[in-house]
């Protein structure tokens, strides 16, 4: 499982996460050699001296988990955490625009994040695919690739469902070798692992990353 173990963003965003489980989560990270961590921007100060001497990445997250926040909120909080230490930025589109058809405010919201961390850090953009229609989901795939963002990512994993292997087959055929695809939510064992990577996905949001890669 090591190659799947590559592909793991390990993660932990609940909002009582302390201290204690923040530091097993970046052991798992680097006994397990895991692409990522993924955490809230308040852990990133921590993890970074955690990881120092690992090639393990710290992911956090922007906007999250609504992406309601104003352009400008995402654009700081963007800003802040690279220089905090992430080295990945898995952000959430302004769902409630896409749904208006303001489609220029949309991608203003991911340009605005991608250009403030000037190629500093992996842009993720995150399109909560369960709150949108097979049209929804196609527009802010392009939008996203329009963006000069580096991945499209399924969800947060706080709102109505996780990734499908649908979904990530679709996001895949839209942005093809231009963006990668990340499956966030759900993603629990080693079976539904396999399926979103046959699907098209090459990372994978989860904090099941341990029982994943033991083929659980």
């Amino acid at each position: 499982m090591n190659n799947i173990a590559s592909m793991i963003d390990h993660t932990l965003l609940k909002p009582d996460a302390s201290k204690d489980s923040i530091e097993s989560l970046c052991k798992e990270a680097v006994d397990n050699k895991f692409m990522a961590i993924c955490v809230n921007p308040y852990h990133i100060e921590f993890c970074k001296e955690l990881l120092k001497d690992s090639d393990v990445k710290i992911a956090t997250v922007i906007g999250f988990p609504l992406g309601a926040n104003t352009t400008e909120v995402k654009t700081f909080e963007a800003l802040d955490a690279i220089n905090k230490g992430a080295d990945e930025i898995d952000m959430v589109i302004n769902i409630g625009a896409l749904k208006d058809q303001d489609y220029e405010t949309v991608k203003k919201d991911i340009q605005s994040v991608v250009t403030a961390v000037n190629n500093r850090a992996l842009v993720k953009v995150i399109i909560e695919t369960c709150l949108l229609t097979e049209e929804e989901k196609i527009i802010a795939c392009k939008l996203s690739m329009e963006s000069k963002a580096d991945f499209v990512k399924t969800s947060t994993g706080f709102s109505t469902g996780g990734a499908t292997v649908e979904d990530v087959r679709l996001m895949k055929s839209i942005v093809g070798d231009k963006l990668e695809v990340k499956a966030s939510g759900g993603v629990r064992d080693v079976e539904s692992a396999k399926a979103m990577i046959e699907a098209g996905a090459t990372r994978l949001g989860t904090s099941s990353g341990v029982k994943i890669i033991k083929g659980n």
